[in-house]
């Protein structure tokens, strides 16, 4: 990690990270999620900021929380199917052997695969989420598999500005729902995109692709532009009704005008909704997304005055 980035005092990654974290509890998570439904018509789909983990104790802790996120959703009768929350993990969650580091992500897959299963015998809806390179294969490995054993309730995260995407997209699983994102891991020139334009034009290119394979698009971003592009432009091209497709954005950005204007006409748009099990693994959540990202803290102080 940069030096810098490592002498940014706890309290001040707090302060910056407020905005975007639900909180300190899945209680808080869950509130959060309503509000967004009750007030605003905004699904959630709700993530555990709990990566890079080092000890045995933590995966399995990750485990229990995830399978307490699958019985709360199950739970929340006062929100209706619609509103419902879906949940979002990252495989890495759940080992202390990471394969960036060599590793063999041991009892990464078993974990998945249990709260996958829980979540089917709770009708609740998942994402399995896309880290770094080293990631992937394994990913769109454990995802085939997952949906092999019948598990459509499983929906799959790919990053356009990998150069692999393309291939990936064509080795999906025929109508498998798929979260759509840029990527902000730090990438090779070789393995990745480098320029933000040619970036966000292969997310529109990928969208239309998805759609028009019959795929189920979430289409995360926070530009605009590129949002109204995809629902002007890709959305009519490729013939999609309504219930093919949604807007996803990340809980704290202020994009409250686009939101409700995509609302009035209809569209479908859901927040990720992310908290910690203490605030802790929040501050080391935000020290890794600005390592990788140096420009967040300019975009974060950004929506923190809400200019630009």
């Amino acid at each position: 990690m940069n030096p810098l980035i490592r002498l940014i005092p706890p309290f001040l990654v707090r302060f910056f990270a407020r905005p975007y974290v639900a909180g300190d509890s899945l209680d808080l998570a869950m509130g959060a999620a309503r509000s967004l439904w009750k007030q605003r018509g905004l699904m959630a789909t709700l993530d555990l900021l709990a990566e890079d983990i080092h000890q045995p104790q933590q995966a399995d802790d990750n485990l229990k929380t995830y399978l307490r996120m699958v019985d709360a959703v199950a739970a929340c009768s006062d929100i209706g199917p619609e509103g419902r929350p879906t949940l979002s993990l990252k495989p890495s969650s759940y080992t202390t052997d990471p394969l960036q580091e060599g590793g063999a992500a041991k009892g990464s897959l078993q974990a998945i695969t249990t709260i996958v299963e829980a979540a089917a015998r709770k009708n609740v809806s998942l994402s399995i989420d896309m880290e770094s390179r080293h990631w992937t294969d394994f990913t769109l490995d454990a995802l085939r598999q997952l949906y092999e054993a019948g598990h459509r309730h499983v929906g799959c995260v790919l990053q356009t500005r990998l150069h692999r995407t393309e291939r990936d997209i064509e080795a999906l699983p025929k109508g498998m729902r798929v979260r759509l994102v840029i990527g902000i891991y730090r990438e090779p020139e070789d393995v990745a995109l480098m320029q933000k334009p040619a970036m966000k034009q292969r997310m529109l290119d990928y969208a239309a692709r998805l759609l028009k394979a019959g795929h189920y698009v979430e289409f995360a971003s926070h530009d605009e532009a590129v949002v109204r592009r995809f629902v002007d432009e890709v959305v009519p091209a490729a013939g999609a009704a309504p219930d093919r497709f949604e807007v996803q954005m990340l809980y704290g950005v202020p994009r409250e005008r686009l939101l409700a204007e995509l609302r009035q006409r209809g569209v479908r748009c859901r927040l990720y909704v992310p908290f910690a099990n203490g605030w802790g693994m929040a501050v080391q959540y935000l020290r890794r997304r600005l390592d990788e990202y140096p420009a967040m803290m300019w975009l974060v102080t950004k929506n923190l005055l809400r200019i630009g």
